[in-house]
């Protein structure tokens, strides 16, 4: 079939119940990878692949250890009930919607105690992007222990007895939301300008007519004149 690959003995490497498939620009898992090792791996490694999904996954029933860094899942990713996986790294990935995962994982992983996602826009780490602090990343730290209480390593750095107590306390509403666009484009940003100039305007919004004395501004073609205008209060006689 088309779809099992040929692979050859330098490509995969099986030791100790431990099946690593890296480096193989592959958007798909080889189906013959489940056929030939399924039953028998406790640890699959399957980075340095370009994964748009990790289907096939599911015929490796025994495994402990799953790691997909370096390919471009994203939040589209399917997690299949894997009861014993109790270590789940997708560093450098594309994932966004860290709830969605986070509810993935819950629901179909329930035994990860490890977990890693650095290099993703869900982790908001100083080393992805700049505009991050170690207070983002801190409250990021407590909204995923309030989702997954069970985890004992995040990322790399091990959960601390006081992380566990804030994440109980309020981790669940530190979730970290930042506009989708990094910058706002100069016509939408003049449209928005518009807006704001309906709500927040000094001027009326219609022409008034010259018996309206609520005031505008502008030019008027009407001006006072004679003795009783109450510009003569600065005027002297010799200036009439």
């Amino acid at each position: 079939m088309e779809e099992d690959i040929v692979m050859l003995p330098s490509v995969v490497t099986f030791i100790d119940n431990r099946l690593c498939y890296n480096g193989q620009n592959c958007q798909k898992i080889p189906p013959s990878l489940a056929k030939l090792y399924g039953s028998k791996t406790e640890a699959l490694d399957l980075s340095y692949n370009e994964l748009v999904n990790i289907r096939g996954v599911e015929g490796f029933p025994n495994i402990r250890e799953l790691i997909l860094d370096n390919n471009e899942l994203d939040d589209n990713i399917h997690l299949p009930d894997l009861p014993r996986l109790h270590t789940l790294s997708l560093n450098k990935n594309k994932i966004r919607d860290l709830p969605l995962l986070l509810s993935k994982i819950s629901k179909n992983l329930p035994n990860v105690t490890y977990l890693s996602l650095l290099g993703n826009q869900a982790c908001p780490d100083e080393l992805t992007t700049i505009e991050n602090d170690e207070k983002d990343y801190q409250r990021y730290r407590y909204y995923v222990l309030s989702r997954l209480p069970n985890l004992r390593f995040l990322d790399s750095k091990k959960v601390s007895g006081r992380e566990m107590a804030e994440a109980a306390h309020r981790g669940k509403y530190m979730k970290i939301i930042k506009p989708a666009a990094a910058t706002v484009q100069s016509a939408c940003f003049d449209d928005f300008l518009s807006t704001l100039a309906d709500y927040f305007t000094p001027l009326p919004k219609t022409l008034r007519n010259v018996h309206d004395y609520k005031g505008s501004y502008g030019k008027c073609q009407y001006r006072y004149s004679g003795k009783h205008s109450e510009g003569n209060r600065f005027i002297s006689n010799k200036d009439l």
